[in-house]
């Protein structure tokens, strides 16, 4: 009985700590417990005084207000200037940009699922619908691969017209200014389809309209600049470039040698104030085809022409490239991509100030500018290629791996290939659910910059792994180049998304969990502004009221992860459906254990944390899946819980669970102090590690389903390009997949007659013929089941190409002719 005693005093006190009841009502409450138990428990009077001596030595000093603020909050506010990290400027303003939304609830330890639901879904305009299935889509069919990469590498010249006429460049600008004014959803939609059919047309098109001079001039230039230039740019008549990029400064944003001085020179016959910048770049999409040259660098004013400071810091310009002393370089070749990209550079370029993006009273915060741009445009650029690639192998694959047969059966009943479909199919719904949440945040005015880290990381990581899977399935068919093979390049270019705005290694270690530690917990942001305060009476004040505000909210999330651990996460609040519940209850678990775990690694850690680079990436990881899993489970919700989506939505949530639970456990076990990782293990895991990944049946549920023609298939594959062409290198696997479902009740019905003896297939003889001439099919079906032969074998040639086109100093055009139809010989291991 005493232990059941002490085990409810345990009880109450976790409750009262997760239900967040305050420090003063938590204190009556437990004071109202112990009395009841001194009256009425059979619990020893030497034990009940130990408890009383406890908790008045803790609640009473608590609860007097400037005891607490003289002896606990002064020294602790002391010890916390001195562990705080120190941020550059560059993180500085890093932090200040963006602003937080869900990754905030997620933090919190107590994610508000109707507040989750009741985000309203992204729809289209039927303007924006209709430039889908009308530019968009004939500017897909106009692409072919084959010729933009290998004969040309460059789009063609009639692809260049259509793109500047139909004001692909002007997706964002608003529509006074002649762009289409279209919404964040619908630049993510129309990017996504881009890319589905091309990485080159995607990359072409997404440039200009995320991390671009469009975007710079519509949140700061002036109004003169917005009404020359951005007319300009939505017709196409300027196509712009934005250079960031240096040799010794790409991550290390704030190294950057480029610099401009500032002083007097000539322009247009006068004597102005300006700028004399020297810069080399690298790496520039659209640079060597660009007209405008948007360019970052840092500004001196050695001459004290326009105040007292010399470093003004980090300016943005916009230049025309025909200005002189611009060096517009040749081009890079990354990995066969055909986009344009290339260095460029200048020495003492003379500009005026009126090239200054949001003129001079803009110098020195470009920084801050490019992060407030980076938060919208990566956003949606990087995901929505990397959702556009993962869509295109997920119709290509699954109607591959039913298409193509081994064994006497299509490839994709074999268990193995059913693994690997199942990862793409399973990953491009998570993708497409959290590409279309974080649009959506962007269009309803969130500038997400921690958010938009997480999915640029993740999007571009579970493309590469769908890619790579669905080389795999695909086999000779994969690797064998030419006019139909349809993955190739899209597998030497995964890379490029991979290390563009942002390394993905430096994105995971250090900013996701980095930035957002600080920028979307509740209280560590405040608590590092006190101590810029200078008013040293005022800062104690507002951070003894932090600080317990702060201890309350951590124990709290401690009690909860203790608690929905025991209990399966059952005290949580979730939306009470039945197939997605137990999802809600252990991802309200897993976000209580996560405001745990961040807590403590700040506590402990303090300014080390920023050098505990894997410390940060497994945290980073847990907030990335946990923002995952939620963008599924709301996107399921959205799309009205269709029944025969779910292998899809189990898959995905089963999957980030258990790596998320995987992350947490890795991170207990590297913890510096090892003492502190087995105390937290109790209260992060107190049952143990129960979240398994997805069961091999789920698998072979989603595996089928892409497989197969259906609603589940078409809603996976929505927004994608999908030809029905038969001389198409994509719409031939889709027609003979409908040819293949058609037939192949036809195939059995043969294979049957056969096996029983009722039809004698002679060698030599026509199979189809004879089985027509038999009444084991009609002549009609047996003509349809001759369409489909022919179309499978369509779909499993490979390119062949002669010696004397494969030599270096052949000529494009040879290289490009494949040799005739002959059939590809076969190996048994294919």
């Amino acid at each position: 009985m005493t232990l059941l005693w002490l085990l409810g005093l345990i009880l109450c006190v976790a409750a009262l700590a997760y239900y967040r009841s305050g420090l003063l009502n938590g204190s009556l409450a437990t004071a109202v417990y112990l009395v009841v138990l001194t009256l009425v428990s059979p619990v020893h009077w030497v034990i009940t005084l130990l408890l009383w001596v406890v908790f008045l030595g803790i609640a009473v000093p608590l609860n007097l207000t400037e005891w607490r603020r003289r002896s606990i909050s002064a020294p602790l506010f002391q010890w916390f200037k001195k562990v705080l990290p120190p941020l550059s400027d560059t993180e500085q303003e890093a932090l200040d940009a963006g602003t937080v939304w869900w990754d905030g609830d997620l933090f919190s330890g107590r994610p508000d699922w109707n507040k989750l639901h009741s985000i309203p879904q992204p729809v289209l305009t039927d303007e924006e619908k209709a430039f889908l299935d009308g530019p968009v889509e004939d500017l897909c069919r106009m692409t072919d691969e084959w010729e933009i990469t290998t004969e040309r590498q460059d789009l063609t010249e009639d692809m260049w017209n259509f793109i500047k006429s139909n004001g692909f460049f002007g997706l964002i600008i608003p529509k006074e200014y002649g762009g289409k004014g279209f919404s964040a959803y619908a630049h993510s939609q129309i990017a996504m389809k881009l890319a589905s059919r091309s990485g080159d047309l995607g990359s072409t098109v997404m440039v200009p309209n995320s991390l671009g001079p469009a975007e710079l001039l519509m949140q700061y230039g002036t109004d003169a600049q917005k009404d020359h230039y951005l007319p300009r740019l939505s017709k196409g008549q300027d196509v712009p470039c934005f250079a960031l990029t240096s040799a010794e400064a790409g991550s290390d944003a704030g190294a950057m040698p480029d610099k401009g001085v500032i002083c007097k020179g000539q322009w247009q016959g006068e004597e102005v104030i300006g700028l004399k910048v020297t810069w080399e770049k690298r790496y520039i999409t659209l640079g060597p085809v660009a007209t405008v040259l948007g360019l970052a660098f840092k500004a001196f004013d050695p001459e004290h022409l326009l105040g007292d400071e010399e470093e003004l810091g980090i300016t943005l310009a916009l230049i025309p490239t025909e200005t002189p002393g611009v060096e517009i370089g040749r081009r890079h070749f990354p990995l066969n991509a055909a986009f344009m990209n290339g260095p460029n550079s200048g020495k003492d370029v003379f500009i005026p100030m009126d090239y200054l993006i949001g003129g001079q009273d803009m110098i020195g915060q470009g920084w801050k500018m490019l992060m407030n741009c980076l938060s919208v445009g990566r956003s949606i650029s990087l995901p929505a290629g990397g959702t556009g690639a993962a869509k295109m192998t997920s119709m290509t694959t699954g109607a591959y791996a039913r298409i193509r047969r081994q064994f006497n059966m299509p490839i994709g009943e074999f268990e193995g290939i059913q693994e690997a479909l199942a990862r793409i199919g399973g990953n491009t719904y998570v993708m497409d659910a959290t590409r279309t949440m974080t649009a959506g945040a962007v269009d309803l005015g969130e500038k997400p910059s921690v958010l938009s880290a997480v999915v640029k990381y993740h999007l571009t990581e579970r493309m590469r792994e769908c890619v790579n899977d669905a080389m795999d399935v695909h086999g000779g068919k994969g690797i064998c180049m030419g006019p139909k093979n349809y993955l190739g390049r899209g597998y030497q270019s995964v890379p490029i998304s991979i290390t563009v705005e942002g390394a993905n290694i430096l994105t995971r270690n250090m900013m996701i969990f980095g930035q957002g530690a600080i920028r979307c917990h509740p209280f560590v942001l405040r608590e590092m502004q006190l101590t810029q305060e200078k008013d040293s009476g005022k800062a104690l004040q507002q951070f003894d009221q932090l600080l317990f505000e702060h201890i309350g909210f951590a124990v709290g999330n401690a009690a909860g992860s203790l608690l929905l651990g025991l209990t399966g996460g059952r005290l949580a609040k979730v939306p009470e459906h039945a197939d997605t519940r137990r999802y809600y209850r252990q991802l309200s678990r897993l976000a209580a254990a996560f405001a745990t775990l961040t807590d403590t690694s700040m506590l402990i850690l303090g300014g080390e944390l920023k050098r505990r680079e894997r410390i940060s990436a497994r945290l980073g990881d847990v907030l990335s899946n946990l923002y995952l899993a939620s963008a599924t489970l709301k996107h399921y919700e959205d799309q009205g819980r269709p029944e025969e989506d779910l292998p899809f939505v189990r898959w995905g949530v089963e999957d980030l669970l258990a790596k998320t639970e995987q992350a947490m456990h890795e991170t207990l076990l590297n913890f510096p102090d090892r003492r502190i990782g087995w105390l937290l293990r109790p209260i992060i895991f107190p049952l143990g590690r129960r979240l398994s990944p997805p069961a091999d049946r789920i698998g072979a549920e989603v595996a089928r389903r892409l497989m197969t023609p259906g609603a589940a298939r078409d809603r996976l594959l929505e927004g994608c390009y999908v030809s029905k062409d038969a001389d198409d290198v994509t719409g031939l696997l889709n027609h003979t997949l409908e040819l293949i479902m058609t037939t192949d009740p036809l195939e059995v019905r043969i294979a049957k007659a056969i096996h029983k003896g009722e039809l004698n297939v002679e060698p030599g003889h026509d199979e189809l013929a004879m089985a027509a001439e038999s009444g084991v099919v009609t002549a009609q079906e047996a003509e349809k089941v001759r369409q489909a032969r022919a179309a499978r074998e369509a779909v499993i040639a490979v390119d062949d190409f002669s010696p004397e086109s494969m030599q270096p100093a052949a000529s494009k055009s040879a290289a490009s002719k494949p040799r005739g139809k002959k059939k590809p010989a076969v190996t048994p291991a294919e």
